[in-house]
């Protein structure tokens, strides 16, 4: 499993992100002990046979999980890893905040954000129509679907190609509200209109935990992204200015998909 950096220059997470990333190899970014690997990690249960239930079948609270051994520890978000995968984190240039980490896998890509909640509110219904609203305004158009997780957005929205061919660029939107937190997944590639390519990824954001710890913030905070420990020597690998060095034999890892804002 690689990590990557991404940087983004905006000042606020309203914007569409476009950040350009260097893989690390894995190797600087640490593993689980041997014999309690990546692939060692269960999923919660698969809910497409069943009523969907967030605390059976996913994202779970970290009061929901036993221990957190194995997983990538990611601050608000601990990921649980499989072969082949790549976590691309997206910095705030000015703050040099983490604000989303985006997961590459198969040629498609999942990107996370967890923000803040309170205990009486959900979110995901208004951010549905904020979505809607944000989307058209540029040009584009969006489809409320039933899906594994409940009510998902498929965005659309107008852009070109770099033959200057016109088209569009397609998002799926997955929201799931948990104890006094919100997790948001923007599934892009494949995986935003072909369901057996978004399987893999679906099956990571279901084995995602929110960390919300107990430091009370505002509705729709962003909560706060870090690091993996195990990742410093990959964070000094970034030079002078904002650039990343690139991993020796590593190739860029692929922009993700756009996010809109929340709040």
């Amino acid at each position: 499993m690689a990590f990557g950096f991404g940087k983004k220059n905006k000042n606020s997470s309203d914007e569409l992100v476009d950040s350009n990333s260097a893989a690390v190899d894995p190797d600087d970014a640490g593993t689980s002990p041997e014999g309690s690997g990546p692939a060692m990690l269960d999923l919660p249960p698969d809910p497409s046979d069943t009523a969907y239930d967030r605390a059976v079948h996913g994202p779970l609270d970290d009061s929901e999980i036993e221990n957190t051994d194995g997983y990538v520890d990611l601050g608000a978000l601990l990921i649980t890893p499989r072969e082949g995968l790549s976590l691309r984190l997206e910095v705030e240039e000015s703050t040099s905040r983490v604000i989303a980490v985006t997961l590459d896998l198969n040629g498609s890509s999942l990107q996370l954000q967890a923000f803040a909640s309170s205990r009486s509110e959900e979110l995901w219904r208004d951010i549905r129509e904020q979505l809607g609203l944000s989307v058209g305004s540029q040009g584009g158009e969006i489809e409320i679907l039933d899906g594994v997780f409940g009510k998902e957005v498929l965005a659309k929205v107008p852009a070109e190609a770099s033959d200057g061919s016109k088209g569009f660029r397609v998002a799926r939107f997955l929201g799931v509200d948990g104890p006094r937190w919100f997790l948001r997944g923007v599934l892009g590639g494949d995986a935003a209109i072909d369901s057996e390519a978004a399987k893999e990824l679906e099956d990571l954001f279901r084995g995602v935990v929110v960390v919300r710890g107990e430091t009370p913030l505002p509705p729709r905070d962003l909560l706060l992204l870090r690091l993996p420990k195990d990742a410093a020597t990959a964070a000094e690998a970034a030079m002078p200015g904002g650039e990343v060095a690139p991993s020796q034999g590593g190739e860029p890892l692929q922009r993700g998909p756009e996010i809109t804002a929340i709040g």
